[in-house]
């Protein structure tokens, strides 16, 4: 019986680690293609309210982990260049 209720809990953690992966990848490509749109514009261009929104994404951005931001950029297949 503990060897069935082990076999639901595994199989119900897989589950949702599953989800969660996808669920990963998922903002890791919204991410990446944030950063890469936020690199490309030109503020100069844009009204103010733009601005201060891409700045508030901006600022977001760049708290994430460089690691991870990498695995974003490179979920869009996409380099940002300083």
């Amino acid at each position: 019986m503990q060897n069935t209720n082990h076999s639901a809990e595994n199989s119900m953690l897989s589950s949702e680690l599953e989800l969660l992966m996808k669920e990963r990848e998922t903002l890791l490509i919204i991410a990446g293609a944030a950063a890469g749109l936020i690199a490309e514009l030109n503020t100069t261009d844009l009204p103010i309210r733009t601005v201060e929104a891409a700045d508030l994404l901006a600022t977001h951005i760049n708290k994430i982990p460089e690691e991870t931001l990498q695995d974003a950029l490179n979920a869009v297949h996409a380099t940002i260049v300083d």
